[in-house]
């Protein structure tokens, strides 16, 4: 019998705290004395007196960062300010110049009424619910916030072009030869792609707008990906790209316009850093057996776990692992503090494509290549209890048949011959989050409707694939 741990904390007390960030909608779920609050205590979480920020474009985050600059220079602590930045971009500036405390804001794939803040420590690492938030959630709802006598004082620092340097060194020639179309959602991708790949590329929503007037920067949304693979198809590109809000997740359509699961991107970026010797490579939890499958022969040793940042950075640290990817989007490197950045994991796979292409190959043929099961893609269900749901569902198989492999790490995920499947509850949004994954489509079909089956019980209504 398998019990599922029912852990609520992350709904406790301010709404904007998760568990991988701080994110809501400003004004409703955080006003600006919290933000001013968060800026105060921030460099005692971090225990440093030298905290690095940045902003995306978003309509709020211009009065955020007032205040958040506020907060910690009223602490005593001095503010390093990037000014607008990537995400990735204040990973970097973080890693590169030794900073142990760094704070982006940014709501990242959210709508435009959405902003909050991705907290970092020493050597970039993140900082989670678990290991900090927690407390900064307290100190923000009943600490004494009292100003020094001597204020900290504001520092500009610029690192765009050290930065673009930095990915231009990963660029093969070679990309030069292909015909891309990228879209970058009008977010903070815009401020760094063109340096990148040049004018030779068709661009999609370029231009940084926080109102994200063509669409939401979500990549993942497949009505998200029309206008990309509407220009893909009229311009015989070789590949799309399509970015989120603050550019460190990325999605690829193939020359055909159509969808590469992100994970099993992870599986082509092999090409680029195994090749040589092998190594060490991280998925998450809801990674397809292909990626496995695909890597063993070039001398992977892959290695699951959690789902998020928070997560992911510490353990691919732990393992020295070379790169690492999600099911999102999120592509972790060794050489970039174990941080994720969507223009270094475009450019590895361009790359790939590159030199593939030189044999006769297409993208398609490539994930051709690495795709070996039929996926449900994640479905999404609203669900009452969803401790209880997953239990009844993890139950109902394990009553059935052993597994030959179960992770319980992050959800759970059971993993039969033929089949398998992950359920785990989102910590970011009100959904439990599913995805099954079969060697053909009728088996495929057979376990989703029983899944479906055990759900219902708990009135579950399906998002994206649900009942």
């Amino acid at each position: 019998m398998f019990t599922f741990g029912h852990n609520n904390q992350h709904e406790r007390g301010m709404k904007g705290f998760k568990a991988y960030d701080i994110r809501g909608v400003y004004i409703r779920d955080f006003s600006a004395r919290d933000v001013f609050r968060l800026g105060y205590f921030l460099p005692r979480l971090l225990s440093t007196g030298k905290i690095l920020v940045g902003r995306d474009h978003r309509l709020s985050s211009d009065e955020i960062h007032d205040n958040l600059v506020r907060g910690i220079t009223t602490s005593g602590a001095g503010v390093w300010d990037m000014g607008l930045a990537t995400t990735p971009m204040l990973y970097y500036a973080a890693g590169r110049h030794g900073f142990d405390g760094a704070v982006q804001i940014t709501a990242s794939h959210n709508p435009a009424e959405y902003n909050g803040f991705k907290v970092s420590g020493r050597e970039v690492m993140p900082v989670g619910y678990a290991d900090g938030l927690n407390q900064l959630e307290k100190w923000v709802l009943e600490g004494t916030a009292k100003p020094v006598s001597t204020p900290g004082k504001v520092h500009e620092l610029e690192v765009r072009d050290d930065y673009l340097r930095f990915l231009r060194s990963y660029r093969d020639k070679a990309v030069d030869g292909l015909k891309l179309a990228v879209d970058c959602s009008n977010g903070m991708a815009g401020y760094v792609v063109r340096d990148i790949l040049g004018d030779g590329v068709h661009y999609l929503f370029e231009q940084p707008d926080g109102r994200f007037p063509n669409h939401d920067p979500n990549p993942l949304k497949a009505e998200n990906h029309e206008p990309l693979r509407k220009t893909l198809l009229e311009e015989g590109c070789d590949a799309g790209i399509l970015f989120d809000g603050d550019a460190d997740r990325v999605i690829f359509l193939d020359e055909q316009g159509c969808f590469i699961p992100p994970d099993l991107i992870i599986a082509l970026m092999g090409h680029y850093f195994l090749d040589q010797s092998g190594g060490r490579v991280l998925q998450d939890i809801r990674s397809s057996r292909s990626v496995k499958a695909y890597l063993a022969p070039l001398g992977a040793e892959v290695h699951t776990w959690k789902v998020g940042r928070a997560f992911a950075c510490p353990r691919m640290k732990e393992l020295n692992a070379l790169y690492g990817g999600e099911f999102a989007g999120h592509y972790y490197f060794r050489d970039f503090f174990y941080s994720d950045s969507a223009m270094l994991a475009m450019i590895v796979v361009l790359n790939v494509l590159a030199r593939f292409k030189k044999e006769g190959l297409t993208l398609s043929g490539l994930v051709d290549r690495i795709s070996r099961y039929y996926s449900s893609g994640e479905l999404n269900y609203c669900v009452h209890r969803k401790g209880e749901a997953i239990e009844a569902v993890v139950n109902s198989f394990l009553d059935r048949e052993r597994p030959e492999e179960q992770f319980d790490f992050d959800g759970v995920r059971l993993d039969y011959a033929d089949w398998w499947f992950n359920i785990r509850p989102s910590n970011t949004e009100p959904y439990l989050r599913v995805i099954v994954e079969a060697v053909n489509r009728p088996l495929l079909e057979e376990k989703v409707k029983k899944i479906q089956q055990i759900l219902h019980p708990y009135r579950a209504y399906g998002v994206d694939g649900g009942l």
